[in-house]
């Protein structure tokens, strides 16, 4: 069966991409939804009773997580069309306070599972196929506060532009996503404090809807790189232009 693995798909963005999922790639019978929340993953199964719903409950912070995964495809073999990497999180902190657990959690989902999730489903993947890695803005310059998350996100962004290069000849396209903040459940796990935050109370909205169905577009499209709404474009572009020194005067949560 086609099909689409999206991990981190119990809500917010990763569940979006389900609905985009199914409107643009009508092919994809079965979906794989990777996440901690298997009780949620099966009532998102249920609103879509003419797909093959698979509800996938691992913690893909845990390096036997990944193992178990990788069985699965082993016993499964599936022909993958699309593959989303959504899972992820950030914190709100000064670094040297900050929980270190915390801390190497962000780089172990951020970056280690989604290199390994990645690496594992490319065996899967069909001809045209596409990889849609959800990097962030925090990606174009470094983030004071949110110094490992942005970190990570800048990990995700060069990650993805290497192999949409790498890949290419294999017929697969790596996208690397890249939205402004969005009204998720991100917010209350990254704790930033509301009406506290110099830089994210004035930063405009994007919609996670629009977010999922702009980029599989993009990505489709053959672009490296997606980023929704003009603010954020040329802030993509002033981070190029700008010493990130200056920015950072700007960009502290």
């Amino acid at each position: 069966m086609v099909t689409a693995v999206i991990t981190g798909a119990s809500s917010g963005l990763g569940k979006e991409y389900i609905n985009a999922i199914i409107a643009q790639y009508p092919s994809v019978d079965a979906f794989w939804l990777v996440a901690r929340r298997k009780e949620v993953l099966k009532e998102i199964a249920e609103e879509h009773p003419d797909k093959t719903i698979a509800a996938i409950s691992l913690d893909l912070s845990k390096e036997e997580s990944i193992g178990m995964f990788e069985q699965l495809l082993k016993e499964n073999n599936p022909e993958i069309k699309v593959l989303v990497n959504n899972a992820g999180f950030g914190k709100c902190t000064d670094f040297f306070s900050s929980n270190r657990a915390f801390q190497t959690g962000m780089v172990d989902l951020n970056c280690r599972a989604l290199t390994g999730i990645t690496r594992l489903c490319l065996p899967y993947m069909l001809d045209n196929s596409l990889v849609l890695n959800i990097s962030s803005i925090a990606a174009f310059a470094p983030t004071p506060r949110m110094s490992v998350y942005s970190a990570t996100k800048a990990f995700v962004l060069a990650l993805s532009k290497a192999l949409h290069d790498e890949l290419q000849p294999r017929g697969i396209n790596v996208t690397a996503v890249c939205p402004g903040p969005m009204d998720t459940d991100f917010w209350n796990v990254a704790n930033v404090p509301e009406g506290k935050s110099r830089l994210i109370d004035k930063l405009p909205r994007v919609d996670p809807k629009a977010v999922a169905a702009g980029s599989l577009r993009a990505a489709k499209r053959g672009k490296a790189v997606y980023t929704k709404g003009f603010f954020y474009k040329f802030y993509h572009l002033l981070s190029k232009l700008l010493p990130h020194g200056f920015i950072m005067q700007f960009t502290e949560v």
